[in-house]
C-alpha cells in the first residue's frame, strides 16, 4: 500500500511539474505569416527614437518575407488621455498582430502587464532589462524579450566630436527625463568629451564644462516639460557653443541653426535617428543613432520558427562598420566637422574597436563617492543602473 501511495505520489509531483513547465513555455510559432505590431511614444515620422523603431520594423519587413505592421504612435498620456499602453497592444493584436513592440521604457509597466496578460503574444519591450537574469529587475516571462543598443559607444563619439569642436570650452546636453538610461548615457558623451580634451587636444579637464539639463519628457509637452527650444537657447546664450541632444526631437540643431544664421558661431548633435543630421546641415556635428531592423528581424524570425527564448540583448556596434545596416545595432553619421575632428572621431572608433574602455577607474560619482578605484573596469550592471552623474558633470544627477 506504501508503494502505491508513493507512485501516486511521484506521478502527481510529475504532472505538477509538466504543468509547471507548459506555463512557462513561449508562445508557439507564428509559421510563415507575422503580423508585427509596434507602439511608439512619439510620431512615428519624429525624426527621432520613435522614427528609427519604425525604421526598423520596415527592415524587418523588406528582410522577412511574411511579415506585415500594424502600429500605433503618440502613445503617451499627453497625447492619448485616459488610454493605457496595454490597451494599445491589444488594439494591434485585434488587427492580428501576434508579435507586439512597446518601442520605450516608458512602457515598461504596462508592457508587463500586457505579456502577463496575453501569454499567447510575442512581446518586446526595447530599452527595458525585465529579461536580464543578472540584472536587478529580472522578471522572467517566456514570450518576452528586451532589446537595447550599446548606445553608450556613440555618445562617446558625439562626445569627442564636441570636445574637438568647442572654441569655448563649454558643451551642453539636453537631456529628457532622469533614469538609468539617461544618466549612462549623459556620461558616456562626458566621458568622451573629456577623453578627446585630454589626450587628444591635451587641455586641462577643469577647464572643460559639460553641463546638464533636463526637460522632463522624452520630448517636448506644453505645459509639462520644460520647451527644449528654450533650454537649448538658455545653452547659446551663456557661451556654451556646442549642445549634444539627448531628447527624441531634434530642437538642438533647429537652435543652432537659427543662431549660425544670426551670425553666432554655435554646434548641436542630434540624436536617435541617421537622418537627423538633415535637419541642421552645417551645425550638426553628426548624429549617434540605433538601427533596430537587424535585432528586430532575428526576433521576428525566432517567433515565426518557433526558436523564441525570453532574454535580454545590449547590441554593439559592428566595429567593421559602424554604420553597416544589416550588423550594427548602433552607429554615428558625421556632420560638419573640421579635418582635424574628423580623423579624432575615426582615430576614437578605431581605439574603442581595440578595447579602449572608458568606464575603467579612477571614477568618481557627482557626490565624490567613489565610483571606480584605479585600474577597476565598470561592470555591464554598474554601467546600466549607473544612479549618479560622474564627477566633473554639471547639473541634476536625480528628480527632485
Amino acid at each position: 500500500m506504501r508503494n502505491i501511495s508513493r507512485f501516486f505520489l511521484l506521478m502527481l509531483i510529475a504532472i505538477v511539474a509538466g504543468s509547471a513547465a507548459f506555463a512557462q513555455s513561449a508562445p508557439p510559432a507564428a509559421g510563415p505569416n507575422l503580423t508585427i505590431g509596434l507602439v511608439m511614444v512619439g510620431p512615428y515620422n519624429d525624426h527621432g527614437w520613435s522614427q528609427a523603431n519604425y525604421d526598423g520594423v520596415q527592415y524587418v519587413l523588406a528582410k522577412v518575407p511574411g511579415t506585415k505592421l500594424v502600429y500605433i504612435d503618440k502613445a503617451n498620456s499627453a497625447d492619448r488621455p485616459g488610454t493605457t499602453v496595454s490597451q494599445l497592444g491589444e488594439s494591434l493584436v485585434a488587427q492580428g498582430a501576434k508579435l507586439v513592440i512597446f518601442s520605450s521604457d516608458d512602457m515598461t509597466d504596462e508592457a508587463i502587464k500586457f505579456a502577463q496578460d496575453h501569454k499567447d503574444i510575442f512581446v518586446i519591450l526595447t530599452s527595458g532589462s525585465q529579461q536580464w537574469k543578472e540584472g536587478k529587475d529580472y522578471k522572467p516571462l517566456p514570450n518576452m524579450i528586451n532589446i537595447m543598443g550599446r548606445m553608450e559607444y556613440m555618445k562617446m563619439v558625439a562626445g569627442v566630436a564636441a570636445a574637438m569642436t568647442t572654441k569655448t570650452g563649454k558643451i551642453g546636453f539636453l537631456g529628457p527625463l532622469i533614469n538609468d538610461e539617461t544618466r549612462r548615457l549623459a556620461a558616456s558623451a562626458y566621458l568622451g568629451a573629456r577623453y578627446a580634451w585630454v589626450n587628444y587636444l591635451k587641455k586641462d579637464p577643469a577647464k572643460l564644462t559639460f553641463k546638464v539639463t533636463w526637460i522632463g519628457f522624452w520630448f517636448n509637452i506644453p505645459g509639462v516639460t520644460s520647451d527644449p527650444t528654450q533650454v537649448a537657447d538658455d545653452f547659446f546664450n551663456s557661451g556654451f557653443d556646442v549642445v549634444i541632444s539627448g531628447i527624441d526631437t531634434t530642437e538642438a540643431v533647429a537652435e543652432a541653426a537659427k543662431y549660425t544664421a544670426q551670425g553666432k558661431q554655435v554646434w548641436a548633435i542630434p540624436y536617435d535617428y541617421s537622418k537627423a543630421i538633415d535637419e541642421g546641415k552645417g551645425v550638426s556635428l553628426g548624429v549617434p543613432y540605433f538601427n533596430w531592423g537587424p535585432a528586430y528581424a532575428n526576433a521576428a524570425k525566432a517567433a515565426m520558427n518557433g526558436t523564441w527564448k525570453n532574454h535580454f540583448e545590449w547590441n554593439g556596434p559592428d566595429w567593421k562598420n559602424i554604420n553597416n545596416p544589416d550588423t550594427s545595432a548602433v552607429g554615428f553619421n558625421k556632420g560638419t566637422l573640421s579635418k582635424e575632428a574628423s580623423a579624432a572621431i575615426d582615430k576614437f572608433i578605431d581605439e574603442l574597436g581595440k578595447g579602449l574602455n572608458l568606464w575603467t577607474g579612477p571614477l568618481n560619482y557627482q557626490d565624490g563617492s567613489v565610483f571606480l578605484k584605479k585600474g577597476e573596469k565598470a561592470t555591464d550592471q554598474q554601467i546600466w543602473y549607473l544612479p549618479q552623474l560622474l564627477q566633473g558633470m554639471e547639473g541634476q544627477s536625480v528628480s527632485k
